[in-house]
């Protein structure tokens, strides 16, 4: 016999579900034009290939997660969209970019997701959860990959991962606490790492790795 569904369980079911449609209705930012407009904020340079390997790791994790693929990787490529105009005043970061893409109507979960992802405001889904740990684990992978002689995603295996992530001094910015916090997905930080760098190896030609 199963067990009865509390009221919470139920009301956080109809949640999900009520996200999940918004996510598979068709967003009113195309990727193309979302990506022109990072290439116009941001340039072509090492920011550029961050904020493209994160939308990778979210798509990953998105279909892995079995969510919208897309909104999930849109999420990811705006994330940092005001980066350059914000750097130096890291309480407005993505503050702006919630201004400058007013006239699109996005989702409040998406604008939310992208203010929890520099600890703004706490992450409350799994879409925030994942972003907030996609973002770091990034550039994390990137250094894994210099480390090794091939300088490539490929020949990166969860133990030498393992291994990199308990070496404080090793990426050092790429904060251990927001990347374990991919356990609030139900994922184990080697198969989330593995999830986010098989997503970043589908555009390896663009990260150079």
């Amino acid at each position: 016999m199963q067990p009865r569904q509390t009221n919470r369980e139920t009301l956080l079911d109809i949640r999900v579900r009520t996200v999940n449609i918004r996510a598979m209705q068709k967003l009113p930012l195309s990727r193309e034009k979302a990506y022109e407009m990072v290439v116009a904020r941001i340039g072509v340079n090492n920011l550029l290939k961050h904020i493209l390997a994160v939308e990778a790791g979210m798509r990953q994790v998105a279909e892995h997660l079995g969510e919208d693929v897309d909104y999930w990787g849109l999420t990811g490529l705006i994330h940092d969209l005001d980066y350059n105009e914000t750097k130096e005043d890291e309480p407005r970061h993505t503050y702006i970019t919630e201004e400058w893409l007013a006239e699109y109507d996005l989702p409040e979960e998406m604008i939310y997701a992208i203010h929890a992802h520099p600890g703004h405001v706490p992450c409350r889904s799994r879409l925030d959860w994942a972003l907030y740990a996609v973002d770091p684990a990034t550039g994390f992978l990137v250094a894994c990959a210099l480390m090794h002689p091939d300088k490539k995603l490929s020949v990166i295996d969860g133990g030498f991962m393992l291994r990199r992530f308990k070496e404080k001094r090793f990426a050092a910015g790429a904060t251990r606490e927001n990347i374990a916090a991919c356990s609030n997905l139900g994922l184990e930080l080697d198969r989330f790492l593995l999830l986010v760098r098989d997503g970043m190896m589908t555009i390896s030609d663009q990260l150079g790795l």
